[in-house]
C-alpha cells in the first residue's frame, strides 16, 4: 500500500468515529420544541462533541433541556461545516436551560468540569480542533466567580495548574442545525455514539450517580 492510500485509509477511519463529517439532514422524530417558563434559566458549556455534551446535562435532575450550538467565535451565523474548518472562533456549545429551584449554577459547573478533560487544549479525544475546546461561558460577574472558584479549586487538588478551559462572557449562541439536537438519543448505533458519546455518558452517570434523573440511571 502506498503512503498516500495509507493516509486516505487512516483519515476515513478517523472520520467515521468523529464528532464532524456527519451530515445526515433527517429530520424526522425530533422533539418538540421546547418553551422554557419564566423560571428557567440558562447556561452555557463547551467540552468537545456536542453530541456527548447535550446528553450529559440533560439526564442532569433539574435541568429543563439541552440545545446543542455553536458560540465563542465572531463569525456571524456559523455553520457546522463552516465551525469544522477551525477559523470561525466558535466551539461546539451546549445551551443548558435549567431551573435554579431544582439545581444551581453551581452544580452544573461541577458537572461541567467533572465530565470531560478539561486541562486538554484544542480537544476532546478523538476529536481535535479550536471548534472543540473547553469553554465555560458566564453571563453575569456571580458566575464568573463560581467557575473561577471552581478552577482554582481543582487546579490545587487535581490538574496542578493545567486546566485549559477558557472564562468567557457569553454573547451570542446560534443554534445548530435540527439533525444535531438529540443526537445520541435518536441515533444510538452510529459508530460514534456507540465508540464515544455513550461510554462518556455512562462514565459521568458513574460518577455523578446522585444527580440523574431517576429515568436515566
Amino acid at each position: 500500500m502506498n503512503i498516500l492510500k495509507c493516509i486516505t485509509v487512516v483519515s476515513f477511519s478517523l472520520l467515521l468515529i468523529s464528532c464532524f463529517g456527519f451530515s445526515d439532514k433527517k429530520e424526522s422524530k425530533l422533539k418538540a420544541t421546547y418553551f422554557p417558563s419564566e423560571n428557567t434559566s440558562v447556561a452555557y458549556f463547551a467540552s468537545g462533541c456536542f453530541w456527548c455534551v447535550e446528553a450529559i446535562f440533560e439526564s442532569i435532575i433539574g435541568v429543563e433541556e439541552a440545545v446543542s450550538g455553536y458560540a465563542g467565535g465572531h463569525t456571524k451565523n456559523p455553520t457546522y461545516q463552516s465551525i469544522g474548518s477551525g477559523t470561525t472562533g466558535h466551539s461546539e456549545t451546549v445551551a443548558v436551560y435549567y431551573n435554579p429551584k431544582n439545581v444551581s449554577f453551581e452544580t452544573l459547573v461541577t458537572v461541567f468540569f467533572g465530565s470531560h478533560n478539561p486541562t486538554t487544549v484544542n480537544g476532546q479525544h478523538p476529536d481535535y480542533g479550536s471548534q472543540y475546546r473547553s469553554i465555560a461561558f458566564y453571563t453575569n460577574a456571580t458566575e464568573k466567580l463560581a467557575i473561577e472558584n471552581k478552577i482554582s479549586k481543582l487546579n490545587k487538588e487535581l490538574y496542578n495548574g493545567k486546566i485549559a478551559t477558557e472564562v468567557i462572557m457569553h454573547k451570542t449562541f446560534y443554534k445548530a442545525e435540527k439533525y444535531h439536537q438529540d443526537f445520541e438519543r435518536r441515533n444510538p448505533n452510529h459508530r460514534y455514539i456507540r465508540a464515544v458519546s455513550i461510554p462518556r455518558l455512562n462514565a459521568f452517570k458513574k460518577k455523578f450517580p446522585e444527580l440523574l434523573k431517576k429515568e436515566v440511571y
